[in-house]
């Protein structure tokens, strides 16, 4: 990898940050996986405008990881099993989340809330794969694709429970997130605890004023947090005992819910 490429490894654009060598392996995916026949990488190079040597580091890397394949004989790269599989991965999870989502909507019905499905993405956000609004007058909508940082809201709880809260990475990226209103990490910990006894964690206005948020852990077969169920209301539409009674019943729903997911 050139030097200039090291330094330039980030830049921004549209407010986002772009790591340079990751956006090059995927424009190369992305070029094998159209081309449909064997490149040299020198010619993947040329193609995409990338640096000779750092085209080949990233070339030998995908070969490594088994997400594209290499001939020794022609010294030509194509695009490998792994990546096929990788996208059938994807897209059969795509699938679940759609089968899942009829039991989602009639749970919002029965309830009289919104009800969503978050994911975990990588090791610091969670996103909105599933959002069903409550078929009320007066209901909350929460937009699917919503992000959010890890820590944040009932279900970021929920996935506090599978990290270490005494790194100092995650206490800075606690410091870095803006609450509705004031949350001390040391309360924040305590809230994780009690979610990680009592099966639900709820977020009582601090993610939203005047939103009450209820979630429940859907665990993978190796116990794994992947997917969390949210059921999200304004503060005072149910009683202490009727948010007992909610997070209990989530519980429920998402056991029944790996099901479909895993």
């Amino acid at each position: 990898m050139e030097m200039s490429d090291v330094i330039n490894d980030e830049r921004k654009a549209n407010g986002a940050v772009i790591v340079k060598p990751v956006a090059n392996a995927i424009r190369i995916l992305r070029h094998l996986s159209q081309v449909g026949t064997p490149e040299r990488s020198v010619d993947i190079a040329r193609q995409l405008s990338i640096n000779p040597s750092t085209c080949f580091n990233i070339l030998r890397t995908l070969v490594t990881e088994e997400v594209i394949e290499f001939n020794p004989l022609s010294k030509r790269y194509s695009a490998g099993l792994g990546l096929t599989r990788l996208v059938e991965q994807l897209v059969s999870q795509g699938e679940r989340v759609q089968l899942a989502k009829p039991r989602l909507q009639n749970l919002a019905a029965r309830l009289r809330i919104t009800i969503t499905l978050w994911r975990r993405m990588g090791p610091d956000r969670i996103v909105i794969v599933s959002s069903s609004a409550s078929p009320t007058d007066v209901r909350i909508d929460m937009a699917e694709g919503q992000r959010l940082p890890i820590l944040m809201g009932a279900s970021g709880r929920l996935f506090a429970t599978q990290l270490d809260l005494d790194s100092p990475d995650i206490q800075a990226a606690y410091e870095q997130i803006r609450w509705a209103r004031p949350l001390s990490f040391h309360t924040y910990r305590q809230e994780v605890q009690e979610a990680a006894a009592r099966g639900w964690a709820m977020d009582d206005g601090y993610f939203s004023v005047g939103i009450l948020a209820v979630a429940a852990p859907v665990r993978s077969p190796s116990g794994n947090i992947d997917f969390t169920v949210s059921a999200v209301m304004f503060r005072g539409q149910r009683d202490e005992q009727g948010i007992v009674e909610l997070g209990n019943a989530l519980v429920e729903f998402s056991r029944e819910l790996g099901d479909v997911l895993f």
